[in-house]
């Protein structure tokens, strides 16, 4: 087992701590604005809770018209104001907007659900009282929301047939898939959502309960944790999304520490109706921070473009365009595809030959990195984490390299790794990464993802298929790709008992690889 409390510790500070600052920073934003007809107002919510709202109509609406109707929940932590600034941009385009802090948060009240069937039912009571009480068109009516509330914006387009139009925000379709990916717990990322909660919020029993199953590795209640994330996952309601019809926009940043890009990729493939997938460099709602202070952002650009289209009915060509939108880490242009599978239209093997045996429990200096801060330095100074490849212990990690590249390699979408694996031990986690190698051995991170094992017979090999988080990369001509695997990462939480050893293996009639997804050139 890893040692979760000094991480949560110290993660619960920063977590704490950068929850504050950007609460505080937003709380500036709406000085600087020039709001038309804004109310505060009190709206009852599922079972009489009331939530803290605000409403902007546009300007000069008195009654005689109808307004395509925006609601927006706020993200985990925030306060109600926090999407003032677009609020203003979105009525002043035309929209009543109406958002509102989610219960257990802030003013709010009632108790942190987690998205649970409260936060939806309150969504549509939300809906409700703005039918009611502003000139809006009950024909015309979308969701969006950052991260919070971009989750409780999908789960409450696939159960109230009235959102016709969604923008989820670096949010989540599978809440197990981002946290316990890999069976394993992501534990920074945990953390910062416990953490923050406790300062802004009120958690329900239930959560508290989660939270301390989830880091103290109980596997009698892992099944029981899985359940209750499935039901806070749109991914379990998409056929009653698909049936509803809604069009739906959803938008993520590669390096999310909190809803990794896979899970948004997977659930994007399932969406029958009219739908949108956009990715950029960054880490969990970085990409539309920028946004949130009124300054220009592509994000909300093209939130406000699907809005227009899929509810004012305006022909601005968003329905036209290649449907999946990518940024890559490396350069500054944006990339369209048809769809996900075309992203990495061709694949590359790199072999993992022989075989390495290493012993767990020890950080071998391989990571996954800091989360946000990580990917915030690879957003803004493409500064990946990195790590000496020629450096790195062979007793603490295994190294596979492949031939120097002639050409420059575009990595696109989902590395994904197969191999074989003995344990000395009936658990254990391994965590892969894939480095871009350059001449002098320094190797910048291209993508990452755990494995945790539990229940195997000590000596026994076991088949280890492993999908890393999708990415979009550039790889230079003259340099490598490395894989490297170990067994600690200081973002997950290790299942290797002491004195544990892993060794990796190539059958013959079972090779192992790295498939690398290339952009089709």
């Amino acid at each position: 087992m890893g040692h979760p409390r000094k991480a949560l510790r110290t993660t619960t500070v920063g977590a704490v701590s950068a929850t504050l600052i950007a609460g505080s920073a937003l709380g500036l934003a709406p000085t600087a604005q020039a709001a038309d007809a804004i109310r505060f107002v009190d709206i009852t919510g599922d079972g009489g809770t009331v939530l803290k709202a605000n409403v902007i109509t546009p300007a000069g609406a008195d009654g005689t018209r109808r307004y395509p109707l925006l609601v927006l929940p706020t993200s985990w932590g925030l306060p109600q104001i926090e999407y003032l600034a677009q609020a203003q941009k979105l009525a002043n385009s035309g929209y009543v907007v109406v958002t509102y802090n989610v219960r257990g948060f802030w003013q709010s009240g009632g108790e942190i659900e987690v998205a649970g069937p409260p936060d939806t039912a309150d969504a549509s009571k939300v809906i409700d009282w703005a039918l009611a009480n502003t000139p809006s068109d009950d024909r015309h009516i979308g969701m969006a929301g950052v991260s919070y509330g971009a989750g409780i914006s999908l789960l409450t387009a696939a159960k109230d047939k009235r959102v016709k139009a969604v923008a989820s925000l670096s949010g989540w379709a599978d809440l197990i898939d981002s946290i316990y990916s890999g069976r394993t717990q992501h534990v920074q990322a945990g953390a910062l959502l416990d953490g923050a909660s406790l300062v802004t919020g009120r958690q329900s029993a239930e959560i508290r309960q989660i939270f301390d199953n989830f880091y103290a590795s109980n596997l009698s209640k892992e099944q029981e944790m899985i359940d209750w994330g499935k039901k806070r996952s749109v991914a379990t309601y998409v056929d009653q999304l698909n049936q509803n019809g809604a069009a739906v926009m959803m938008a993520n940043a590669w390096g999310d520490t909190v809803f990794p890009p896979n899970q948004y990729a997977d659930f994007y493939e399932k969406l029958t109706g009219p739908k949108r997938l956009e990715f950029r460099p960054g880490d969990h709602a970085t990409a539309e921070l920028t946004g949130l202070f009124g300054l220009p952002n592509d994000v909300w650009t093209d939130t406000e473009r699907w809005f227009d289209h899929y509810l004012k009915g305006a022909d601005n060509g968003i329905n036209r365009e290649e449907p999946v939108r990518l940024k890559s880490r490396s350069t500054g242009g944006y990339e369209g595809y048809p769809d996900w599978k075309s992203v990495g239209a061709t694949r590359k093997k790199i072999a993992l030959a022989g075989t390495t045996t290493i012993h767990t429990n020890v950080d071998s200096g391989a990571d996954g990195g800091i989360v946000f801060l990580s990917s915030i330095l690879d957003q803004i100074a493409k500064a990946p984490p990195v790590a000496s490849i020629p450096l790195l212990p062979r007793r603490w990690a295994a190294v596979w390299q492949s031939e120097k590249y002639p050409t420059a390699q575009q990595v696109r979408g989902t590395a994904k790794l197969h191999t074989t694996v003995t344990p000395t031990k009936e658990s254990g986690t391994l965590v892969a990464y894939l480095y871009d190698v350059g001449p002098l051995g320094l190797g910048k991170l291209v993508s990452h993802a755990p494995y945790t094992f539990h229940g195997q017979t000590p000596g026994k090999p076991i088949g280890v298929d492993l999908e890393l988080f999708s990415t979009a990369y550039d790889v230079p001509a003259g340099h490598r790709l490395a894989l490297v695997v170990d067994t600690v990462d200081p973002l997950y939480i290790e299942h290797n008992p002491s004195g544990a050893q892993l060794t990796f293996s190539s059958p013959s009639n079972d090779p192992s690889y790295v498939s690398i997804p290339l952009r089709e050139q």
